[in-house]
């Protein structure tokens, strides 16, 4: 008991308040068959010193993607992050802020938040962004529910390749309102009465195959049919490709990882929405705006906080009321010193490395999933043998490749990436399925 901060008169008064003879009767519910009938096996204590060893042991056991060579995607991504974007973002003023409760205290962190808004609409093409959210899943989940408050409509559509792991988040949380995303070809639903109450249509571009497919022929008929049009995105392909906007989006998401934030072992990431002013209302999280006080000067608020859950609960669009402050300002940072160039110099670098990544390895047997589809900086391949084997062989040669998606593993290729690299990569390949 030496572990536990509860004395004996404690648990005996809970469990007269309770009406409970013994502690046994507090987990009388519990089946007998999953209750441990013996004390915790839980060893004397440790000093410090001796504690940090175990510690060290237990981190040695991990790889990083340092420890390998990167070529995995589905999401998640080895791009460079230039030492001052942490040189900056790890600043104490920077690093410590949360989300401005007291927005007239934190003006600096709210310009951040704001130049972070601007430089998301102008690289969506959208007219309004927010603050950030969670990760790039809860941030579709959320565009959904924008779109299925605007429309009044209940359906909502999953164009075929966008990220299974992006579908599974919008059945869970669906649950709650009553949808069910419905999984449809890549081109959408065939014919007018298809369209019926449907709240909104996804579609990835480039999409979880890494593939760019007809996302503007799919947005252009949900349009015509009233409901709104919401893509995933990647937001470093828009040095190359065409935005949102111009692909026809009503709302955009993206996981920002990308936008200068490592690896991590999976997070903390940040979700990235913008959408047309028509949904601005209905924007989850933090929106920092810029004004003027009463003498004139230039100065930072959070705007339209009536419709979040602690002011108008009734009237609650989302129960989000927060946003990834810190991620977000390494996003702003990356992008002022990436520049509206740099960003397509880097696009040009991912899409020409993965090029020439996909020339070599269907050069020793690898097959492409989509042979006759451009792709940006990802591509999927198959082989005779399942891609599950072949990325795990390949891990234990020191090539970090996938995940498998749909039965095809996704090589992903950044900046990072040489030749040397990709020629390794290929001949491990070779030796694996040959």
């Amino acid at each position: 008991m030496r572990f536990a901060p509860h004395t004996d008169d404690d648990v005996r008064e809970m469990l007269s308040r309770l009406g409970l003879g013994s502690l046994d009767d507090l987990f009388a519910h519990v089946p007998a068959e999953v209750q441990l009938d013996r004390p915790l096996d839980i060893q004397g204590g440790r000093s410090e010193m001796e504690l940090l060893q175990d510690l060290k042991g237990l981190a040695a056991q991990n790889r990083s993607a340092e420890d390998v060579v990167c070529f995995a995607g589905g999401g998640a991504y080895d791009h460079y992050v230039p030492a001052l974007v942490w040189a900056l973002a790890g600043r104490s003023e920077l690093q410590t802020s949360y989300t401005p409760y007291q927005p007239e205290l934190s003006q600096g962190v709210l310009q951040a938040l704001f130049e972070y808004q601007s430089m998301i609409c102008d690289l969506t093409g959208m007219e309004v962004s927010n603050a950030s959210l969670y990760d790039g899943a809860t941030a579709l989940v959320e565009a959904v529910n924008m779109a299925r408050g605007a429309t009044g409509r209940s359906r909502v559509l999953v164009a075929g390749r966008v990220d299974p792991r992006y579908a599974e988040a919008l059945r869970t949380y669906g649950r709650g309102p009553g949808y069910e995303p419905e999984v449809v070809p890549e081109t959408g639903p065939g014919g007018k009465k298809a369209w019926d109450d449907v709240a909104c249509v996804i579609a990835q571009y480039p999409d979880a195959h890494g593939a760019l497919s007809r996302a503007r022929d799919v947005f252009a008929n949900a349009k015509t049919a009233g409901a709104r049009a919401v893509q995933v995105f990647d937001p470093l392909s828009l040095g190359m490709v065409a935005s949102p906007r111009e692909l026809g989006a009503d709302i955009a998401v993206a996981e920002g990882q990308v936008l200068g934030n490592h690896l991590n072992y999976g997070g903390p990431y940040l979700g990235v929405i913008a959408a047309m002013s028509q949904d601005l209302r209905r924007m989850p999280g933090r929106i920092a705006g810029e004004t003027t006080d009463v003498d004139g000067n230039l100065g930072y608020v959070l705007t339209l906080q009536a419709r979040e859950q602690h002011i108008r609960r009734e009237k609650a669009t989302s129960n989000i009321c927060t946003n990834q402050t810190l991620m977000a300002i390494a996003a702003a940072i990356y992008l002022a010193w990436l520049g509206p160039a740099g960003l397509r110099e880097v696009g040009e670098a991912c899409a020409a490395t993965a090029r020439y990544a996909a020339e070599r390895l269907i050069a020793v047997g690898a097959r492409l999933t989509h042979p006759d589809e451009p792709f940006f900086k990802e591509f999927a391949v198959t082989f005779d043998r399942p891609a599950e084997q072949v990325r795990d062989t390949l891990l234990d040669v020191g090539y970090l490749v996938g995940p498998v998606v749909d039965g095809s593993l996704l090589v992903a290729c950044t900046e990072r990436r040489t030749r040397q690299e990709i020629d390794g990569l290929a001949e491990a390949l070779g030796e694996v399925i040959g």
